[in-house]
């Protein structure tokens, strides 16, 4: 039993050391990352189209290399505002988990910071505040230089039923797990 609780003691002490890469980027020049496992690509801000009827967070649609990728504003979507663009505003493209399938998303960022390294034993959980504050979009806090970064569950940040209206609608393109490129 005593080589049971050593080999688990060893395995959760693994785990607080594996490196994880974020991407990192500003939005009202606060500090935010996500896992960059879900970034496809970084654009530059460029033209989008709006889309009628849909929730005032998505902004409308870009054209990526023949594919319909929506757009959201990030800010707006975290109840901050809307986004005002600027030289270095630009487009992340991530992708997020839907049922079996896998969407690709932009989200106007103001600017793209860099990437970095936590190991998961120097991200803190999400903070608690109560009811009052919805912390679902929060993976985790992460410091960097004596400052947090906020680190996002991009997977989170559309709900099930924001994600079923762009699915639905036919402005979405996704593909399934068994069809994505590795």
């Amino acid at each position: 039993m005593n080589q049971l609780a050593k080999t688990n003691k060893e395995v959760t002490t693994a785990q607080k050391n594996i490196v994880m890469k974020y991407l990192t980027f500003l939005l009202k020049e606060k500090a935010y990352a996500i896992n960059i496992l879900k970034i496809k690509e970084i654009l530059e801000y460029g033209v989008i189209t709006p889309i009628p009827k849909m929730p005032g967070f998505i902004c409308g649609a870009i054209n990526l290399r023949g594919k319909l990728v929506p757009v959201m504003d990030l800010l707006e979507r975290l109840g901050h505002g809307k986004s005002e663009i600027e030289k270095r505003s630009c487009i992340v493209i991530v992708e997020m988990a839907f049922a079996t399938e896998v969407l690709s998303i932009g989200v106007i960022v103001d600017a793209v910071s860099k990437v970095i390294d936590f190991k998961n034993s120097d991200i803190e959980p999400a903070p608690s505040f109560g009811g009052a504050v919805n912390t679902d979009f929060i993976e985790g806090m992460g410091k960097v230089d004596e400052e947090f970064v906020i680190i996002l569950n991009i997977d989170k940040i559309l709900s099930l039923d924001d994600l079923a209206l762009l699915v639905d609608s036919g402005k979405l393109n996704a593909t399934t797990n068994s069809e994505t490129e590795v």
